[in-house]
């Protein structure tokens, strides 16, 4: 098998009929680190939306259980993008998904937000730091798997073409990214979540390497400083180094997309473990309940 003969499969594909295939092979054989830590500064980018953050910071899901908050998500997305949304596992993960989001008040403009940057900022970090671009088939079957996602999730308004819900996900961050306490705090429960991967002597360093890859109205949001200059130009050095090597590493044969047996909450998972077992719990008991949905 050639290094591009995946390319090849997926641009014989239609990104609109088969997009969940095209989406599988982009992100669990093409791109499998790449998505995912562009699927982490995803999320990250909704923490800076102040009703998005004012939630989390209630539930103090972010507080006090990081490490299972991301790894739920994670691995729900995952379940989804291996097997499909409307597979035994995918329709569970769904579940598990709405059921989470069903206990809450949460305005239909902030799912919205949140789908679009699962479409977007893959996209925006591969044309960065990709070990090559993603083609327009690409692009598109994430447009289409998303949309498909949002509509099971009860997503309303979802626009008909790529074009404009990348406007819509610009235009909702250049009205929503503004700071705020909540948004700092669960910024910093995140940033530190992020650094604790790493051993304790390097946080220091892995601290401003992580804001060398922030842009400006995400680092004004959370509060944070920017990184040095000389840092950012190393730490983006760095990621298009790796890319140049994966460039010349023959194809992934297996996805890992929802197969991680070194995962840190569910060990050996997907052995023993259901979607449905994944998903934060009942919110607290001292939640303001305005928050909630009734």
């Amino acid at each position: 098998m050639g290094r591009w003969d995946n390319l090849r499969h997926i641009l014989s594909l239609d990104p609109e009929r088969d997009h969940q295939e095209i989406y599988r092979l982009s992100a669990g054989f093409e791109f499998p680190w790449d998505f995912q830590r562009s699927l982490e500064f995803a999320l990250f980018r909704t923490y800076s939306v102040p009703s998005i953050s004012a939630l989390l910071a209630a539930t103090r899901e972010f507080e006090l259980r990081p490490q299972r908050r991301y790894d739920d998500t994670a691995l729900l997305m995952a379940e989804m993008m291996e097997h499909g949304y409307d597979s035994p596992r995918g329709k569970a993960a769904l579940k598990s998904v709405n059921r989470a989001h069903g206990r809450y008040r949460i305005s239909n403009d902030d799912m919205l937000y949140v789908l679009s940057t699962f479409v977007f900022e893959p996209i925006r970090w591969l044309d960065r730091f990709g070990w090559r671009r993603l083609s327009d088939h690409e692009r598109l079957a994430g447009f289409h798997f998303y949309r498909a996602v949002g509509a099971r999730m009860g997503v309303r308004l979802i626009p008909s073409s790529y074009a404009e819900f990348e406007q819509f996900n610009v235009d909702y961050e250049r009205t929503n990214f503004v700071y705020t306490d909540t948004n700092a705090a669960v910024g910093r429960y995140t940033l530190e979540l992020f650094c604790s991967w790493y051993p304790s002597f390097s946080r220091p360093l892995i601290r401003p390497a992580l804001r060398s890859l922030m842009d400006r109205p995400l680092l004004d949001a959370f509060g944070f400083a920017p990184a040095p200059p000389w840092l950012t130009r190393l730490s983006e050095a760095g990621v298009r180094l790796r890319s140049a090597v994966v460039r010349e590493l023959p194809p992934r044969r297996h996805s890992k997309l929802a197969n991680d047996p070194g995962n840190r909450t569910y060990p050996g998972y997907p052995t023993g473990y259901d979607p449905a077992d994944l998903g934060a719990g009942e919110p607290p008991k001292d939640i303001d309940p305005s928050l909630l949905r009734r």
